[in-house]
């Protein structure tokens, strides 16, 4: 379907954008867990068991009490029955699912290759469909499912793939939000040579247009509690450093109560920064007023101390520059933000006609090979409906 898209025209190849979405699948979130937990799982099923016969057998040796009860012998049925799928299923997987980093990942009993992932729905068992949209008519060119609820570990099969068809041009750019952002993700980018912008989460703070964002966030319902909790009396506020009046040139410092503070040391080196360190005198603030305004803990401390800078030590050695730092100054450019800006309108309408318009509210399959190609056959109709519409026959 992408060749004969391309045949038509419909791919530019000036941007793809790279995004994903996360799905529940047709498995148990209740059963995820690593193998240890498995294992003591399938322990406390047995162990369980084990009591209710015990229990029942000091009761049955009694004369006066009734026999086992059918209801407990169920669920003693039941308890070993769960307990020996667990067993089973310890014994066909023999080891945990471990990440690129090797950190080891939760399992799921009934879809080994689902995970759990966090979305703006809560928690989920499922899968995350990513997809690389072209710009120029919305054409999916890839598409494909992991069983994993990172991103970042979705980017670099996209683009490999992408690459494998033969779409990238010199001139192409591929797009990505802050969720496939990753130092190793840039340099693996660029040793490729394939020109990206990829958003970092502080891309917003440093974007004057995002400066009121925060006015349009969700507010609680204002009809839900009307009451307003009663007032806490203000406590006193400590002096902060600006209180107390420190002189560079004379290398002196006077409290806020008048009294001469004693610099201790000579300069001293905190990180990048150069500065002098003073405390009071135990005459001066043992019996001083303000200990309550000065000090945080006055039973405990007797004297108050504290530190002022005056400058930084000039650096060594030039500090090196990461990939991070220079997507950084590109996408902070005008025309690194316009660029990026036309992602929004590239892929996220495509995910709103995959999720909304079509019904793909989760995977109803199991395993990675199947969801996979569920989560193509969603996009293929996509591009064919594509192709009707811009009155191409295929």
């Amino acid at each position: 379907m992408v060749a004969i898209c391309d045949r038509q025209g419909l791919i530019g190849r000036e941007m793809f954008a790279i995004d994903g979405v996360k799905l529940p699948s047709n498995a148990s979130k209740r059963r995820s867990g690593t193998r240890a937990d498995f294992a003591r799982q399938a322990t406390k099923l047995e162990a369980t068991a084990h009591a209710i016969l015990a229990r029942h057998r000091a009761a049955d040796a009694l004369p006066t009490e009734p026999p086992l009860e059918e209801k407990d012998r169920r669920r003693v049925a039941r308890l070993e029955r769960d307990a020996t799928e667990i067993r089973a299923w310890l014994q066909r997987n023999p080891e945990d699912r471990r990440g690129p980093t090797g950190k080891v990942r939760q399992s799921n009993r009934t879809d080994h290759e689902s995970a759990k992932m966090a979305t703006g729905r809560g928690v989920i068992q499922g899968y995350t469909g990513a997809a690389a949209v072209d710009a120029q008519h919305q054409i999916i060119v890839e598409a494909q499912a992991h069983g994993t609820g990172s991103e970042q570990e979705v980017l670099l099969p996209v683009v490999d793939a992408v690459r494998g068809q033969a779409l990238l041009t010199p001139q192409s750019l591929i797009t990505a939000d802050a969720g496939y952002h990753s130092e190793e993700n840039l340099r693996a980018l660029a040793a490729r040579d394939v020109d990206a912008l990829i958003a970092d989460n502080e891309m917003r703070q440093r974007d004057e247009r995002f400066a009121t964002q925060a006015h349009h966030r969700a507010k609680p319902d204002a009809l839900h509690d009307k009451t307003r909790p009663a007032a806490e009396p203000a406590e006193p506020r400590l002096y902060q450093p600006h209180d107390f009046r420190y002189d560079p040139v004379a290398r002196t410092c006077v409290c806020p109560a008048g009294k001469a503070l004693y610099r201790t040391g000579r300069q001293l080196i905190v990180g990048t920064h150069i500065g002098e360190r003073f405390r009071g005198a135990k005459r001066d603030c043992v019996p001083c007023p303000h200990r309550h305004r000065c000090l945080r803990d006055p039973a405990h401390t007797l004297t108050r101390q504290g530190m002022f800078f005056s400058g930084r030590v000039a650096r060594r050695r030039p500090r090196l520059e990461t990939h991070t730092q220079r997507m950084k100054a590109r996408i902070d450019t005008p025309e690194g933000r316009a660029r990026y800006a036309a992602r929004f309108g590239v892929v996220e309408p495509v995910f709103g006609n995959l999720c909304y318009n079509k019904g793909l509210t989760r995977f109803t399959l199991r395993g990675r090979a199947k969801v996979d190609a569920q989560w193509k056959l969603f996009c293929l109709v996509h591009n064919i409906e594509k192709l009707a519409r811009l009155r191409f026959a295929p």
